[in-house]
């Protein structure tokens, strides 16, 4: 039997894999193997909170989040005939806003749960660490494709 908000941390924690899910698939598109790399470990790492917390991973949550990046993933090929540098711009655009909320996910979950015995050995702050160095890395990357996107073109 679930405790008291039990039912809603079930379905936060299964939005959040979702959109790990889409991140993960994004991720190896528009970014480097480093950041893909990493992002990918946190979807494992919110996998891992999960099972600790006997959330189970509901299916259908996780096949929308890969169908909708399946769906964005054919809208940036067929933008990427005329529009690469604004693709690959919006792609890193939509990968920093996960990260946002990935960042959100590990500061909400270390306030909630920090201290539950059950999540001993999750390292809330490395989390939260990675999801801010993620951050400064995407915005660096989306820099540079803003410029690629609109500097080069306005010249």
């Amino acid at each position: 039997m679930l405790g008291l908000g039990e039912d809603d941390l079930s379905v936060y924690l299964n939005d959040h894999l979702a959109g790990a899910t889409a991140g993960v698939n994004l991720a190896h598109g528009a970014v480097g193997d480093e950041i893909a790399a990493e992002i990918e470990e946190d979807r494992g790492a919110l996998i891992e909170v999960m099972d600790h917390l006997r959330v189970r991973q509901d299916p259908a949550k996780v096949a929308l989040g890969w169908a909708a990046m399946q769906a964005a993933r054919l809208r940036f090929a067929a933008e990427l005939l005329g529009h690469a540098p604004v693709s690959r711009l919006e792609q890193i655009e939509a990968l920093a806003l996960g990260v946002e909320g990935k960042l959100a996910l590990w500061q909400a979950l270390r306030h909630t749960h920090g201290s539950d015995p059950r999540l001993e050995g999750i390292d809330f702050e490395d989390l939260i660490a990675r999801a801010r160095s993620q951050r400064r890395r995407l915005e660096r990357l989306r820099m540079r494709a803003a410029d690629a996107a609109f500097v080069s073109s306005a010249r």
